[in-house]
Parts: C-alpha cells; sequence; structure tokens
C-alpha cells in the first residue's frame, strides 16, 4: 500500500447567502488550489465548516466529483457525530470511486483509547474496503490520541487505517512506519516533519499558500534552498492568530466575492482585524494576485 505523500489541503466550502453549500464552487476552489500546486485535498475538514453542513449537501457534492479531473487527488472528510451518519455517508462515497476518508472521534463526549478504538472498529467491521487516516485533534474532538492507541488500530486494521493527520503535535514525532503517513497540521511543522518521516502536510492555510508549501516540499526532496520556508511558517503564523476559517474567508473574499459567506456562528473577521491580517500579509509581500505556481 503507497503512502499519502505531498501538501494536501482541508478545502473550504464555499456558502450560499441562504447558508446553504455551493457546490459547483466549492468544487472549483478545491480544483484551482490543486492546480496551485496542493496534491490533493479534503472535503469536509474542519476548514470546510464540515459540522455545520448537513448530511444531504454532503452527499450531493460527493456524487458531483467524479466529474472533476482532479477527482483522483480527493480525500472525503466526514465531519458527523453520528457513527451511522458517518457510514453511510462512507458508504455513497464509496459507489462513486471514493475510499480515503479522514475522521475524527465524535467531539461533545469523554472518550478514552479503548472508546477510540471501538468506534473505528465499528466503520471497519461494516466497511471494510475503506482507507482511514485518523484525525488527532483534540481542541476541536476533545480527545487526543496516544501513539498506543494508534499502534493498536494499525496493528488491529493494517489495511484500513492508513495515516493520521496530526494537528494536536504529540504523534507526528514519534511515528514511523512502513506504509503509514503521518501528515502534520500546520505548515510550521513541514520541514521538521519530513526530516523525521513524515509524508507531507494537510492544513488549512493552503487554501492560499498551496504554491509556497508545494515550494518548500520540493525543495526539500531536491536538496535546495530552503529560504521559502520562513515565509511559508509567517505566513500561517499571520493567519493563526485568529479563526482559520474567518481568516482566509476573509483574505479571499478580497478578490472573490463568494468566499463572503459563512455559516453562523462562524463570521468574517471584523474590519480591525482585517486590517491587521492584510498589513501583515502584505508586509510579507503575500497577495491574493501572487498565488499561483509558477
Amino acid at each position: 500500500m503507497s503512502k499519502i505523500k505531498g501538501i494536501y489541503a482541508a478545502t473550504l466550502s464555499v456558502v450560499k447567502e441562504d447558508y446553504s453549500l455551493d457546490i459547483e464552487n466549492t468544487i472549483i476552489h478545491a480544483e484551482n488550489i490543486i492546480d496551485f500546486g496542493c496534491h490533493g485535498v479534503v472535503f469536509f475538514g474542519s476548514t470546510g465548516q464540515s459540522q455545520l453542513i448537513s448530511l444531504s449537501e454532503k452527499i450531493q457534492l460527493i456524487n458531483q466529483l467524479p466529474t472533476s479531473r482532479h477527482k483522483d487527488k480527493f480525500i472525503i472528510g466526514t465531519g458527523l457525530n453520528s457513527l451511522v451518519d458517518t457510514i453511510n455517508l462512507m458508504k455513497i462515497s464509496l459507489t462513486v470511486g471514493f475510499d480515503r476518508f479522514l475522521i475524527m472521534p465524535p467531539a461533545y463526549y469523554k472518550y478514552d483509547d479503548r472508546d477510540v478504538i471501538n468506534f473505528y472498529s465499528s466503520i471497519i467491521k461494516e466497511i471494510n474496503d475503506c482507507k482511514i487516516i485518523l484525525y488527532n485533534f483534540e481542541k476541536l474532538s476533545g480527545y487526543k490520541f496516544s501513539i498506543d492507541c494508534v499502534n493498536e488500530l494499525i496493528s488491529k486494521f493494517p489495511n484500513q487505517i492508513i495515516g493520521v493527520k496530526d494537528s494536536t503535535y504529540n504523534l507526528y514525532e514519534h511515528l514511523n512506519k512502513n506504509n503509514f503517513s503521518v501528515m502534520p497540521g500546520s505548515e510550521s511543522k513541514l520541514l521538521k516533519g519530513l526530516e523525521l518521516g513524515c509524508t507531507g502536510i494537510i492544513t488549512a492555510t493552503t487554501n492560499v499558500t498551496a504554491a509556497l508549501a508545494r515550494n518548500v516540499y520540493d525543495n526539500y526532496f531536491d536538496g535546495k534552498d530552503q529560504s521559502l520556508n520562513k515565509k511559508l511558517c509567517d505566513v500561517r503564523s499571520a493567519f493563526e492568530k485568529f479563526n482559520l476559517i474567518s481568516g482566509l474567508h476573509t483574505f479571499l473574499s478580497e478578490k472573490n466575492l463568494i468566499f463572503k459567506n459563512l455559516i453562523p456562528p462562524i463570521r468574517l473577521l471584523s474590519t480591525e482585524d482585517k486590517t491587521i491580517l492584510l498589513n501583515q500579509l502584505s508586509n510579507l509581500n503575500f497577495e491574493i494576485d501572487k498565488l499561483k505556481a509558477a
């Protein structure tokens, strides 16, 4: 089994004025950031407002993905607390050709390792032919994967548990296994992660840093100078001062108004915060018109 490698974005979801999902423009945006440099994207990750989008809208979008020119570069995030809904979404995805999933343990309730192992076991019992990337994000789910838990899941399900997105950053320095992808959730961890054997990143800000992150990734394997990495990390840091979804939509809506809508309670940055973000990015010579890869 080949590892998932490279620069991946947790792609933004484009939303209409009535808060419904703009399926066409969400797919177009995902295709564009792949054109800019990403190796692939994850739909309905945290950055895609996954917990706020209805199951029916997710299914509608997934049913449209097979017509995309980049369909082989897509991963489906479930973003659901319901086990039954998660399984049903995965079954529908499989029928249209998508078998790779990013799955976080359900939010709200408190769990231990045994509970989480049972959660993923229940999914795999119903869907044996899936490929699952574990999603480690304690800040949102309330659960932090332990190394022991990850190792047990890999041991029990070597053909289904294929990787982890580590947004809590307690795993990526300690996991280096054959046929298992470890992908931190920030550009600031890209170079260090590659040096430790990680296979790439899955991040929110690669919605705008795709070209820059791809250059840093390619330069690492080509043995070239890494002077671009500081700029990449500085851009990430600028966005991290704010809610990432709000900051990314605010930044992109300066050029394209399709990004101005968010599902409450998420909202665009205030005028003051927008000015701070845009000034910081301008000082870094990072502008919307310069996003496309050379």
